[in-house]
């Protein structure tokens, strides 16, 4: 399950987000914490917030939809919480 997994180094795309001018952003992802995900674009590194983000994550199957509400925890919370 995508929600369980390490995010660090995977691809994401903001499918949709309350930030009108973050959505579409692609990169990779270079730090999480409980609040945000850091990635890293062509511009450089962009700080979002997870509770206001639709992301797309690309994994070895193809892409997978998260919704950022259900992933606001610490990573090592995450891992361990999320179902």
């Amino acid at each position: 399950m995508i929600k369980r997994q390490e995010f660090i180094g995977l691809r994401v795309k903001i499918k949709r987000s309350a930030c009108k001018n973050q959505t579409g952003l692609l990169g990779k992802v270079v730090d999480e914490t409980k609040h945000t995900l850091v990635i890293e674009t062509k511009k450089g590194e962009k700080r979002v917030l997870k509770k206001n983000c639709i992301f797309l994550f690309e994994t070895e199957k193809g892409w997978v939809e998260v919704v950022g509400r259900d992933i606001v925890f610490r990573p090592e919370e995450r891992i361990k919480k999320v179902r």
